[in-house]
This record gives C-alpha cells, structure tokens and sequence, in this order.
C-alpha cells in the first residue's frame, strides 16, 4: 500500500486557535481577517504573558471542529492507502505547554479518527524527513522532500501562494477533501 502524511491542524480539524483567541480579546475574528501563519500573532505583546497563562489552561482541541468530509474521505482512504497524521505539537512561543498539546492531539484523533492506528501518529515539526508516496499539508514548506504528489490544502495563511509557486515546488493546491477524494480515489 502506498503512505500518506496528512497534516492534522487546518486539515484535519480547525477552528481551535481562533476561537479561544476571540475568546481571550473579545473579538470576532473570522478566517479571512488572519494574514499570517500563527493565529496568536493577533495578540496584543503587551498581553501575551497574560494570553499564554489562559492558553495554558485550555485544551485547543476541545474547541476545534473537523474539517467538512475529511472523516469520509479518509475513512475510504484508509482501504486503499496507509494513512499517517503528522502533526507538530511544539508552540512557537510557548514551549512549555507543547507537552500537553502533544498528549491532546493523540486523545483527539484517538477519539476521533478511529481506522488510523495510533502506531501512525508521528509527532514532528521537521516533516521533510518523512517519506511517503503522498503528502497533505496546508504549509508548503512541509511539502518538502521525496513524495510522488504533494497536495497543498488550501487555508487562510496560503492564499497568496501562487501557482508558478506550486509548479516549481511539485505541488497542486486541494480546495479541500473532495478534492483529494477526487485526485487520490479515482475509481
């Protein structure tokens, strides 16, 4: 069977990040208002000791939703594909709470995403060292290394990635899980 490497945030699920920073500021942030990569760059420096002793407290899984199809699709997928989730679990400026999103991710997919052993978690920020014949993501630099199809899923921080972008790193932007459904299940 060929391997895939799915991406769990912003593929899998979302909708975590920007509700409890709406929820911490008071705010109505939509998808389309985030112009960058990290959600919590929306957060005030002068309030970010503030912020990471609430986000500390919060599980962001508790609050996210799965993305529209992606337990259909992958569930087919799983019969004709080895399916993996990579998946980073280190924050950018809050290490210390990176232990605990580690344990909530694995008890969200666990829960969640029950035809995908738990043995197919990998738990890594440098994806370009896994090989698999397909790889899913919505970051492009983690599109990198040896992959026979690269899937860029399309989200609020790529957008602007344009297609002579994709053509020379091999990548073919998905709209989402109906579209891989059609490119990876064509029967």
């Amino acid at each position: 069977m060929k391997k895939i490497m799915i991406d769990m945030d912003d593929v899998i699920c979302d909708g975590g990040f920007l509700s409890l920073v709406n929820q911490f500021l008071g705010t109505s942030y939509q998808k389309e208002d985030i112009k960058t990569y990290y959600i919590q760059d929306l957060i005030p420096k002068e309030r970010y000791k503030e912020w990471s002793e609430f986000f500390n407290t919060k599980n962001v899984y508790d609050y996210c939703e799965m993305l529209p199809n992606a337990y259909e699709v992958m569930e087919k997928l799983s019969k004709e594909y080895e399916l993996y989730v990579v998946t980073a679990y280190i924050f950018r400026d809050n290490e210390e709470y990176s232990a605990s999103n580690l344990k909530n991710k694995f008890i969200y997919l666990y829960d969640n995403l029950p035809f995908i052993p738990p043995q197919n978690y990998i738990f890594t920020s440098n994806k370009e060292i896994i090989n698999c014949e397909i790889k899913i993501d919505d970051k492009l630099s983690n599109l990198e290394g040896n992959a026979e199809i690269k899937l860029l899923f399309d989200a609020y921080h790529n957008k602007d990635i344009t297609n002579e972008e994709l053509k020379q790193k091999g990548a073919i932007r998905v709209d989402g899980w109906k579209d891989i459904e059609k490119i990876l299940l064509q029967n």
